[in-house]
């Protein structure tokens, strides 16, 4: 009883320590910041944002928003608030305690991997009179940005501060933003190694749907061409012709969804093939950076991003996702060649010995890990934050050391 008194007692610690948070709850008392936080939840940004921790977010008040705003499409206005984001936790204090005065911090921007070079990264400097400067890291690039003040903190894991103008790294605003018809989304996926599933798009016509849906938003998950070699995969040949159509609308939202948004999802997704006749939608389910699909029949890792730019977002996905609608929860595999076998001969009658009790063989438990030392806040974090709140845009969370503490505690219970 006491190991399952200490269980409940480390499950209530983890439910009070943990902390989350929500950028646009926390931005809405702020009139002064709605168009940016508009734009957040437009690019939905604030989903990555949210499925973050430790980072600091430059906002921009409305004037300044507009002005970077009034001129670009949401593809590229998106790049622009990315570089925004900071992976690091700075409150008014720390941003004037930065080890000899200069430091370059990575963005969201820096993650997407289409930031050559240091584009994706931010140079925040300590200026003379107490004033803090930020420019774009690339070489040349002049501090172009100040901060102005704080606005909002959830000490060591977000820190919202408003800064005077946008960061613009060299040919972010400039370059040529397509437009979403424009993409070829076979030829990505050809290119990603989804030759067989972009094959397929052409031969069905489906590509023709995704194609109509592209300007309203759409997110698709394409199996590799390793996918369709598995030795679970279901005989596609004995689909229909209408079936085969279906699978392949399965693979598609009609929505913009990039990977930030499918981490704070928590209801199921439709998919291009619901409708009247079936649910056809997907669950998602997160471990990390990790995001895994389910489809009540298998599962599929999102391995990579091929595109994200809105309104389009193509993914590649390890496994085939297949619908209860079609499969059940029992798909037939593809037939296998049937053996050639030879006539075996006969074999000769002998006496069946008796039945004998076989004693089970020992299961020797898992020791228990070992227990480890909390780990302690950054030694470079502030003391006390300006502006610390605690409200409904932050739920209280745990340090690493407390998970720890309770696979110990699980442990002890299962093993008493």
């Amino acid at each position: 009883m006491g190991a399952l008194h200490l269980l409940v007692f480390a499950l209530s610690t983890l439910a009070v320590s943990v902390r989350a948070h929500n950028i646009t709850d926390m931005l809405s008392p702020f009139p002064e910041y709605s168009l940016y936080n508009s734009y957040l939840s437009q690019t939905k940004l604030a989903d990555e944002i949210n499925s973050r921790q430790t980072l600091t977010c430059l906002v921009l008040n409305n004037a300044a928003m507009s002005a970077l705003a009034g001129k670009h499409p949401l593809s590229v206005i998106k790049k622009a608030l990315m570089l925004l984001v900071v992976l690091d936790y700075y409150d008014g204090k720390k941003l004037h305690e930065i080890s000899d005065g200069t430091t370059l911090s990575t963005t969201l921007y820096q993650t997407t991997g289409n930031a050559p070079g240091n584009l994706g990264f931010v140079n925040i400097t300590d200026l003379k009179g107490g004033k803090v400067g930020f420019g774009s890291a690339a070489p040349g690039s002049k501090l172009d940005s100040s901060y102005t003040k704080s606005v909002k903190q959830i000490p060591y894991n977000i820190s919202v501060l408003e800064i005077s103008a946008p960061i613009i790294a060299p040919g972010l605003l400039t370059a040529p933003a397509p437009s979403a018809s424009d993409v070829n989304i076979t030829g990505l996926l050809e290119k990603a190694g989804c030759k067989t599933f972009a094959s397929l798009l052409v031969s069905t016509g489906v590509i023709k749907i995704y194609e109509s849906a592209v300007e309203k938003g759409l997110t698709v998950f394409a199996p590799n061409d390793e996918a369709f070699k598995a030795d679970d995969v279901p005989d596609l040949t004995k689909l229909t012709n209408a079936e085969l159509v279906t699978l392949l609308q399965y693979h598609a939202v009609a929505a913009y969804t990039p990977i930030g948004s499918l981490k704070t999802s928590k209801d199921p997704i439709s998919t291009l093939a619901t409708s009247g006749a079936g649910k056809y939608d997907l669950t998602v389910s997160t471990a990390g950076d990790s995001v895994t699909l389910k489809t009540g029949v298998d599962s599929s890792r999102v391995a990579d991003t091929v595109l994200d730019a809105t309104p389009l977002c193509l993914f590649t996905v390890d496994n085939l996702l297949l619908p209860t609608e079609l499969f059940g929860k029992s798909p037939s595999p593809a037939p296998a060649p049937e053996p050639v076998s030879s006539p075996s001969p006969t074999p000769a009658v002998s006496p069946s010995p008796s039945p004998a009790a076989e004693a089970p063989t020992p299961v020797s438990s898992p020791p228990a890990p070992p227990m480890e030392s909390p780990e302690g806040s950054p030694s470079d974090a502030p003391a006390e934050s300006e502006n610390s709140t605690t409200d409904k845009s932050a739920v209280d969370v745990t340090a690493p050391a407390v998970l720890k503490l309770l696979a110990t505690v699980i442990f002890t219970v299962l093993l008493s």
